[in-house]
């Protein structure tokens, strides 16, 4: 199986090592080339200096038509940003990505990523280990949705224009920006100054 793998830290190095010690082809990218010592010298797979969030690095990394693309960094938007790209431009199967927020982990299950929530899982954790019976959201959320392609509703499920084109026939119109100004020649209200605001 063919992994990718975003961040090589602490848990990025482990499941990079783990795969590649059962056998899969391995290949972990990071910006920093220090965060490599932490694989071991057994490591058989690629470890690639680079943005994980850049088409070209992982084009260049060979990680189109990954089977597996992790994104592990400690960047909720980095994740977020890698695995769609993988997703949408090179032709990953399977994406998951790490994302602190639960609320945001919720959210982009239901856009169509898999998310992994190391706050639930922690925090399940704890409450596991102290018989508290807690429920926290869920660690690992398997994709719910799709994300929409493009077309965005307003408050009342309306279609609304878009940055690439209109609202669709019959709907209606967007609502026109307002803007203030003073006639011309006219003084405009007056200005506290810098000290006198600050009192």
């Amino acid at each position: 199986m063919k992994t990718v793998i975003v961040g090589c830290g602490r848990v990025g190095s482990v499941l990079a090592d783990s795969f590649d010690r059962a056998g899969h082809d391995v290949i972990i990218i990071d910006t920093s080339t220090s965060a490599f010592d932490r694989l071991p010298g057994s490591f058989g797979g690629a470890a690639v200096r680079g943005d994980g969030t850049d088409e070209d690095t992982l084009r260049r990394a060979g990680a189109e038509n990954a089977d597996l693309f992790i994104a592990i960094t400690e960047g909720d938007n980095r994740n977020v940003m890698a695995t769609q790209l993988a997703s949408e431009a090179l032709g990953a199967k399977q994406v998951i990505a790490k994302i602190n927020d639960p609320l945001r982990a919720a959210a982009y299950a239901d856009l169509g990523l898999a998310t992994l929530c190391r706050t639930n899982l922690m925090a399940a954790a704890v409450s596991d280990f102290l018989g508290l019976g807690l429920t926290f959201g869920p660690g690992l959320s398997a994709p719910t949705g799709q994300h929409p392609g493009g077309e965005h509703h307003g408050p009342d499920d309306e279609p609304v224009a878009t940055a690439t084109g209109p609202a669709p026939a019959g709907s209606p119109a967007p609502a026109q920006p307002t803007t203030s100004t003073t006639p011309f020649g006219s003084d405009p209200a007056p200005v506290a100054s810098a000290s006198a605001r600050e009192g």
